[in-house]
């Protein structure tokens, strides 16, 4: 289809313009047979892995402890480039990687929980940057996406839509298996196909994990594909949870580390980085940089929590190499189906440097963080928690020190743009039939943004003028394949700016100007005036280890003007430090998906998350219900948000009705009424006086049975901030992992019908007592 005009999409569909005869059986008769759009000839199969939360010197492809033999068997049939560069977080690189356009320019300056009304910052994709996959598929391409998908504007991301930021329909993916959000419990997920919610077809006990599944779809998509559209090439974007908290795997996968991490993680850079040098995937002449400040040292921590460090990592390292194993058998799929060897394969090996969000000694459950609660979690309770960390007992993190060994050589972590550990992932690009090297090492700077544009090339497509009517900003991207077969080629991508939350900087032909504004465990703390800046010269400074501010003034004030140029090219202006003011939707101009103080809810609602419903915390509540019970009694769950890692349940058993709390896992506090509900139809509710005098404060639950006074107790203290990173509200039945311990995870669901459910939050919120640098860490943990 070489004659094919490709820039205005989608492609016109031309009128006929010959002879039109009377009769079709007339000699003179002649229409040209249709014809499906196609690439042009040759144009390869895509697949693209991104690896979530994985720092530079943590796989072995690139010098790391954790083996990644899938990776080094991707990489000895293609090439490793070690200067590839993301944005410091996960939403604003996927962002940028699936548009070809810089993270503010598509409105992913941050996290979609803190979005503003400002352009670079308001999580909504222009319509004039239309993303890679919707190109493709124009152009003929089966589109496919598994996995994680933080995009999606928090006010669009109930299961009411709008889909328009979807990956399915309006990122331009015809297939769509993965969950919506930061992360997901990879044991009991949140999992959209497309845009319904559907529950994992088994149990940790049946031997689940999302990895697992998010693989076996992605294989059988790949055959389907195969079997029924042959000569239709695919775009596959591969988007595992996997390394992002929770840190869950097979606990064999975790205990196959077991002693390779006591000597600590301060060690472990050493060794590291004595493997990089020998691989070449850092200049031999290359400075391990010193341990970044605030971080504290391994022999600081105490020596009755070494086992409990070792163990977050050994973890850690398992789940790596589970993810690994699972790209291994999606490879091992397109080898046995012919494709391999025709397939554009990009392995990014991290959205950004490994997470600094773990605290500084790790945590069993996320939970405590969120919610302030990290006195619950002290030694004592690590200790005897730490066979559990990776199993389905577990929400795990591990500690900040282990993050920075996972981003040797380099300063900083995730969330810092201003230096190569936020930003500077290993990645490995594989195409035996577009690309002659083996096994070689690319050194020339990359960016997130060239994947687009080199995609396009490899595929022979233009970059469209318009889509769908709409005249498209071009890429900002720099195609990469001029380096695919000349390692020595002049570098093409000369100029990039970084910014994220206040950190920032400016790559410009070898020299790099930053600023680190605020470390990734603190809340900002001043202007952005009052930021140091730094100067390296990155050409004989591989890890930015000797600062040139004081010795070349001038360089530093003329990349520090280009940062500001670049700034206001592409929406960076004006750069926003808020943190309180952020999470106050009207004052950041962002839309509420839910308003009010009361809302109803209806049968086979579910998987509705805590964006999707009013806020209940820090106040008192009432839950109502209209059910009606069977002849046999009531029996299950009549509404419940949260987990087995906290939430609330209101629900029946053994024919009397209850309301669990549940504290972190740690404690669940179950008010229950010894009364059994009669059949036939009732109106039963269950009422929180909240106590009172901050956040998180206890109560009172009282619960009616009409206007019978049927129970009441008192529920210790309440979650203030966030009951689940992504379990949700259900009505009629508890999915995923269960609130209460009287009901398993499966077959909860309410006896009788429900006509419905209605939340009312009292008006005696106490939220404003909340510390707004806390609102901020709980964003960016769920980053």
């Amino acid at each position: 289809m070489a004659d094919v005009q490709r820039s205005t999409l989608p492609i016109p569909d031309l009128a006929y313009t010959g002879t039109v005869t009377y009769d079709a059986t007339d000699p003179d008769t002649h229409y040209p047979p249709i014809t499906p759009i196609r690439p042009p000839d040759g144009a390869p199969n895509v697949l693209v892995v991104l690896i979530d939360d994985t720092g530079f010197g943590a796989s072995s492809a690139f010098g790391g402890p954790v083996q990644t033999p899938t990776f080094e068997r991707i990489a000895a049939k293609g090439l490793k480039y070690t200067r590839f560069h993301t944005t410091a977080l996960c939403s604003p690189t996927r962002a940028a990687l699936l548009s070809g356009r810089n993270h503010h320019t598509v409105g992913m300056g941050g996290i979609t929980e803190i979005a503003t009304s400002a352009p670079g910052y308001s999580s909504l994709r222009p319509n004039n940057c239309a993303p890679l996959a919707e190109t493709l598929k124009l152009n003929g391409y089966s589109t496919s996406q598994f996995g994680k998908c933080h995009e999606v504007p928090v006010w669009e991301s109930s299961p009411m839509g709008p889909f328009d930021h979807w990956p399915t329909p309006g990122n331009g993916f015809e297939y769509f298996y993965g969950f919506i959000g930061g992360e997901t419990n990879q044991w009991y997920p949140a999992i959209y196909e497309n845009t319904s919610p559907v529950e994992p077809w088994g149990t940790p006990e049946e031997g689940y994990h999302f990895m697992g599944d998010m693989t076996d779809k992605a294989i059988g998509w790949m055959k389907q594909r195969k079997s029924l559209t042959p000569d239709k090439p695919f775009f596959t974007y591969f988007a595992p949870g996997a390394t992002h908290a929770p840190h869950h795997v097979p606990v064999e996968w975790a205990d196959k580390y077991k002693g390779k991490f006591d000597q600590g993680w301060d060690a472990l850079r050493e060794e590291t980085f004595a493997r990089q040098k020998a691989l070449g995937v850092v200049a031999a002449d290359a400075v391990l940089t010193e341990r970044s400040p605030g971080i504290p040292a391994w022999d600081e921590m105490s020596a009755d929590l070494h086992p409990v460090l070792a163990r977050e990592m050994e973890v850690y390292a398992g789940y790596l190499e589970y993810a690994d194993h699972h790209v291994g058998r999606l490879i091992d799929s397109l080898e046995e189906m012919g494709e391999l060897e025709n397939t554009l394969v990009y392995v990014i090996i991290g959205d950004n440097g490994a997470s600094a969000e773990g605290t500084m000694k790790g945590t069993t459950n996320e939970g405590f963080v969120i919610n302030h609660m990290d006195a619950m979690e002290d030694d004592a309770y690590m200790i005897a928690h730490k066979d559990e960390l990776g199993t389905p007992q577990s929400y795990n993190h591990y500690a900040i020190g282990w993050a920075h060994a996972m981003d040797t050589p380099y300063q900083w972590t995730k969330q810092v743009a201003s230096h190569w550990g936020g930003t500077r992932n290993g990645t490995i690009v594989s195409w035996p039939n577009g690309i002659a090297a083996r096994g070689e090492v690319r050194n020339q700077f990359a960016h997130v943004i060239d994947v687009a544009p080199t995609v396009l090339a490899a595929a022979g497509i233009p970059e469209p003028s318009a889509v769908n009517g709409v005249t498209q900003r071009p890429y900002e991207g720099t195609p990469m394949n001029y380096s695919f077969d000349d390692g020595d080629a002049e570098e093409r991508h000369t100029t990039q700016y970084f910014e994220m939350l206040g950190n920032r900087a400016i790559f410009h032909k070898g020299w790099v100007a930053c600023a680190k504004h605020k470390d990734p465990w603190l809340g900002s703390s001043h202007g952005l005036d009052e930021d140091v800046w730094e100067l390296y010269n990155v050409e004989e400074d591989w890890t930015q280890s000797h600062d040139l501010a004081a010795e070349h003034p001038d360089k530093l004030a003329e990349l520090q003007r280009l940062f500001l140029i670049q700034a206001a090219r592409f929406s960076v202006l004006p750069i926003d430090i808020r943190s309180a003011e952020r999470f106050n939707s009207e004052i950041a101009g962002r839309p509420e998906l839910v308003k009010g103080t009361s809302q109803t809810l209806y049968t086979g609602m579910k998987r509705l998350s805590e964006n999707s419903v009013i806020n209940l915390k820090n106040k008192s509540f009432t839950i109502t219900a209209s059910i009606t019970v069977p002849d046999a009694g009531a029996e299950g769950v009549l509404i419940a948000q949260g987990g087995s890692y906290g939430g609330w349940s209101f629900y029946a058993h053994e024919g009397g009705l209850r309301f669990a709390y549940n504290i972190l896992g740690i404690k669940t506090d179950v008010v229950s009424g010894d009364a059994k509900l009669g059949a036939g139809e009732h109106e039963v509710r269950a009422h929180f006086a909240y106590a009172g005098g901050g956040v998180g404060k206890g109560g009172t639950v009282s619960i009616y049975d009409g206007d019978d006074l049927v129970a009441e107790g008192q529920i210790e203290r309440t979650l203030p901030f966030m009951y689940s990173m992504d379990e949700t509200v259900d009505i009629g039945e508890d999915v995923a992992s269960p609130v209460s311990p009287d009901y398993g995870p499966r077959d909860n669901g309410f006896t009788g019908s429900i006509g419905w459910v209605r939340l009312d939050a009292g008006d005696d919120d106490h939220s404003h007592h909340a510390d707004p640098d806390h609102l901020m860490t709980i964003a960016m943990t769920r980053q």
